[in-house]
């Protein structure tokens, strides 16, 4: 699982008890519903997912597709909330090789 950058929308719809998981396209919606509540410790009451627009690439005469994933926003049980994750800063300066 992961989550797409804080956006406006995003920092929006948190306030009504929903959040948004960008997940595999082969995850099924019970396997998703069943680690977030294991992962996270909540009560899930709903879920909506779209599979967002693909991106076409070319090699030679070739056509691929780039993008194998669906974006959830999963509605919480009121009681419930996950509390924002942060990455971890870097404090350490990376210095070049000593000479």
């Amino acid at each position: 699982m992961g989550g797409p950058g804080f956006t406006e929308k995003r920092m929006r719809i948190e306030e009504k008890n929903h959040y948004t998981l960008n997940v595999e396209s082969e995850s099924t919606r019970t396997e998703i519903k069943y680690w977030v509540e294991r992962l996270f410790g909540v009560k899930v009451r709903g879920m909506n997912s779209h599979r967002l627009l693909r991106k076409g690439f070319r090699m030679g005469p070739s056509m691929g597709h780039r993008m194998h994933y669906r974006r959830l926003i999963i509605t919480l049980q009121s009681s419930y909330s996950i509390p924002p994750l942060r990455k971890e800063s870097n404090s350490r300066r990376r210095e070049g090789p000593k000479i």
